[in-house]
């Protein structure tokens, strides 16, 4: 059974939610991994398999404490985990499970000491940028988002109307304001339902919600 429901994952391939480890040579390599599932919808790591799904085995504990360091040292806030092992063509697979955190955004210490997060996009991790950080943070606050709807909101607006989409940068040029503001403006409407974060391009840009009214919207703030 066991070897049966490991070969039925190993069939998976890697995707947004399952990566493949050979070995674990370091924890904060690790910990980028656990930070993307934990910021995005959590997942599994299989220690002990090749990407093209050939098992490799783990040779010893050692691969289980190198995780805890990773969850525990190398990631912050602290990830939780668990751990299950399966035995496979006489070899041991370390599977590791990350649920999707309620406690976002979580950092990975970098090997030059920064702290940065991540998300995890088909079968890869992704650095965040400022606008996730600030929409995870702002989902935790439990008082609410007091938004001013203003021509800068408008703007932005008019501009997803025309074009579909827009990046951070773009907006900020074309809106005539600082890189903060516009990063404010974004998450506040991501927040709030307003916008959505696209990834499908592998580029992070902001597409209007399809749930989103802009008639009701308007009616609702006026200026």
């Amino acid at each position: 059974m066991g070897s049966y429901y490991l070969a039925k994952l190993i069939q998976e391939g890697e995707h947004q939610q399952q990566d493949f480890k050979y070995c674990i040579s370091d924890s904060k390599k690790i910990a980028k991994s656990l930070v993307a599932f934990a910021n995005t919808d959590g997942g599994r790591l299989l220690i002990g398999v090749k990407d093209n799904g050939n098992i490799v085995g783990v040779q010893s504990e050692e691969e289980y404490y190198m995780v805890e360091a990773a969850a525990k040292v190398f990631s912050k806030p602290q990830i939780d985990f668990t751990t299950r092992q399966h035995q496979a063509e006489g070899k041991t697979v370390l599977e590791v499970t990350i649920e999707s955190s309620q406690n976002k955004p979580h950092f990975a210490k970098t090997e030059e000491g920064k702290w940065l997060a991540y998300f995890r996009l088909k079968d890869e991790n992704k650095l965040a940028n400022k606008v996730m950080i600030e929409v995870w943070r702002k989902q935790k606050r439990k008082q609410g988002i007091l938004l001013h709807y203003s021509e800068k909101e408008q703007l932005l607006l008019d501009l997803l109307e025309k074009s579909g989409s827009i990046s951070q940068s773009a907006f900020s040029k074309q809106a005539c304001i600082t890189y903060r503001e516009s990063v404010r403006i974004l998450s506040d409407l991501i927040v709030l339902g307003v916008l959505e974060i696209n990834t499908e391009d592998d580029k992070i840009r902001y597409v209007i919600s399809e749930d989103f009214d802009r008639e009701e919207w308007d009616t609702e703030n006026p200026n």
